[in-house]
């Protein structure tokens, strides 16, 4: 039986934490990634011109909050941010958020 992989949006203010990110996704067998972003406004853009199936997205955008992406998506989603306030954390999860994480992530 033929496998596909599932692709993953990655979207980060910060390009290298972006690229880190993706690094990762491509490591894990079964997963790829199917680009990075580090606007809500290129985030939308690849989301409408792939097939997402899970999208790691920070909050902090220059034009945007995350949360907002998360709530727009027809994917899962996991929150992966600096941000700590339960305000925060709540919108996450109302807007359909699977996970939430607070970087940076330990060692």
């Amino acid at each position: 039986m033929a496998t596909t992989d599932l692709t993953v949006l990655v979207v980060d203010d910060d390009f290298r934490v972006a690229n880190l990110h993706a690094g990762i996704v491509e490591s894990i067998a079964g997963f790829t990634v199917a680009g990075t972003a580090n606007t809500l406004a290129a985030a939308r853009e690849l989301n409408a011109t792939n097939a997402i199936d899970l999208a790691l997205v920070d909050v902090y955008l220059p034009d945007g909050s995350g949360i907002d992406l998360v709530r727009e998506l027809h994917c899962d989603a996991m929150v992966l941010t600096a941000a700590t306030e339960s305000t925060t954390v709540r919108s996450a999860f109302a807007a359909g958020a699977l996970a939430y994480l607070v970087k940076p992530f330990p060692h």
